[in-house]
């Protein structure tokens, strides 16, 4: 996950999704089968799971309406959702 540390968002150092893993949070460059992507997103979410700052995680990708990838342990179709039920 790359993304610009500021004094709003150093939440983001003690995120779980840090270091080898990351790549799982977001899809390959390649063309994915839907069985890889639903095991690719189910180990990124385990790890979200326990994560120490999921909540901030998720609250900064649903308030910059992040595209792509699991934050806060939700996919992007996930979040979108999310949003929906928060207009309607």
């Amino acid at each position: 996950m790359t993304v610009r540390i500021s004094a709003e968002n150093t939440w983001q150092l003690r995120a779980s999704c840090r270091g080898p893993e990351s790549a799982l949070f977001f899809p390959p460059t390649y063309p994915e089968r839907k069985e890889d992507r639903d095991a690719r997103e189910l180990k990124a979410k385990s790890i979200c799971r326990d994560c120490p700052v999921r909540i901030e995680c998720l609250d900064y990708a649903l308030s910059i309406r992040e595209p792509h990838g699991i934050w806060g342990g939700l996919t992007e179709s996930e979040r979108r959702l999310l949003l929906a039920d928060d207009v309607s």
